[in-house]
């Protein structure tokens, strides 16, 4: 990917062994596990149920956007041995530090309600199991995730986070085998419009649901953590960065195809039929288009995104607070405290597909506060030295906040004029 900037690796010893490409990829599996939580599920089947193939474009135009993004937040992890949240809370001033943190805490729960509701849901489809009864259950089993983190370490988390990211894979794609897309609507899917207010609306919350906020946040913390030897020699931080560049492509290339591939499912299984605005009716629709073996698939496929991504969710909370806050909060008595909203939510009855939504577009409006900073640090060159960003990837990066923003602007207008 030509944007994300090369760099020459003149060790060849360091390009062996344990120090090998392969062995250094991980950290951005675990930040990709975002971009294929329960929001995107009802987001993109809303999409592909509702308006076809018209807004394929959105997703390829924001994993792009999550590539360059997720890429300039390692990055910044590795060159200054600081995540993103460190970096704020130290030029920040006190009252500063506390706002920002409060608008990046109702980001995070906005993710953790996605993932918990989708969990619910999908445990609601394959047993039955009551809303509030599967959000505890996703809690719990969450805490279980985490544990690992904190006793085993962050290798053994993220070969639980990619098996789970495989299951997911094979969950939310299986049914294009039955029900392949139309290559002419896709590729007319590719030329960027809309269809009215409701369609810009939808946008907004496919963008929040692809590129997320709390996984900005997180991805610095993850490369620095994972490769606590970037900065011995400009060597080897030259091939840790290497390594970190393939990390995101083949990682957010794979959360990029199952994101499509869900539109594309709904577009050529769902469009039209009645009833598919909710996940449990788009999967009441995939079991009597293309069978229940695919149904329990799709359930399954959900049920581990929703696992594994309100355990990232919670590590990232946990980031965000120390970095900005300086508290340091156990992980898992953050998954505690921030699991009762959801459960509050689900047990009050709101309608767990239009939460997930809402959460999107609330996601969405978080993008900018962690992507302007991000640009802003990445493009220092007192900060980054010979690792600040290139022309290039600064104007691709700019142009991807002014797009977004301008996104959410107009939905903004929308919503208080009462068109959307």
């Amino acid at each position: 990917m030509a944007l994300l900037e090369t760099t020459d690796v003149t060790s060849a010893p360091a390009r062996r062994g344990k120090g090998g490409l392969f062995f250094l990829l991980g950290p951005a599996f675990v930040a990709a596990i975002a971009y294929v939580d329960p929001g995107n599920v009802a987001a993109n089947l809303t999409s592909g149920a509702t308006y076809g193939y018209l807004l394929v474009w959105v997703l390829v135009a924001a994993n792009f956007m999550a590539m360059l993004i997720q890429y300039q937040s390692a990055k910044l992890g590795l060159v200054t041995g600081k995540s993103l949240p460190e970096l704020l809370g130290e030029r920040l001033s006190t009252s500063g530090r506390r706002l920002f943190w409060v608008q990046a805490e109702l980001v995070a729960m906005a993710t953790d309600l996605a993932e918990v509701v989708g969990g619910a849901i999908a445990l609601n489809l394959l047993f039955g199991v009551p809303l509030p009864l599967g959000g505890l259950i996703v809690g719990i089993a969450s805490m279980a995730l985490l544990t690992v983190q904190n006793r085993r370490g962050q290798r053994h988390f993220e070969s639980i986070i990619i098996f789970l990211l495989v299951i997911i894979t094979v969950g939310f794609l299986a049914g294009l085998v039955l029900s392949p897309p139309d290559p002419a609507g896709v590729l007319a899917g590719m030329v960027p419009r809309f269809q009215g207010a409701d369609s810009i609306l939808l946008a907004a919350g496919m963008l929040g649901a692809t590129v997320m906020p709390h996984a900005i946040y997180l991805h610095s913390q993850l490369a620095k953590d994972r490769h606590t030897d970037a900065r011995g020699t400009p060597e080897r931080l030259a091939h840790i960065l290497k390594a970190t560049r393939w990390d995101v492509i083949i990682a957010l290339l794979l959360a990029g195809a199952v994101n499509i591939g869900m539109l594309l499912l709904a577009a050529s299984t769902l469009e039209g039929v009645a009833g598919t605005e909710t996940i449990e009716g788009a999967h009441a629709a995939i079991v009597e288009s293309l069978g229940p073996v695919i149904g329990v698939v799709f359930a399954v496929g959900l049920l581990a995104s929703g696992l594994a991504s309100t355990s990232v969710g919670a590590y990232a909370g946990a980031t965000i607070m120390n970095g900005l806050l300086k508290v340091r909060i156990p992980l898992l008595t953050r998954r505690v405290i921030s699991l009762i909203p959801a459960i509050g939510l689900l047990w009050l009855g709101v309608n767990p597909t239009w939460a997930l939504i809402i959460s999107q577009i609330v996601l969405s409006f978080g993008i900018p506060f962690a992507l302007v900073p991000l640009l802003r640090l990445t493009s220092s060159k007192e900060l980054m030295g010979i690792h600040r960003d290139r022309l290039p990837l600064r104007l691709a990066s700019l142009v991807s906040v002014v797009l977004i923003v301008a996104l959410n602007g107009v939905l903004l207008w929308l919503t208080f004029t009462g068109k959307a």
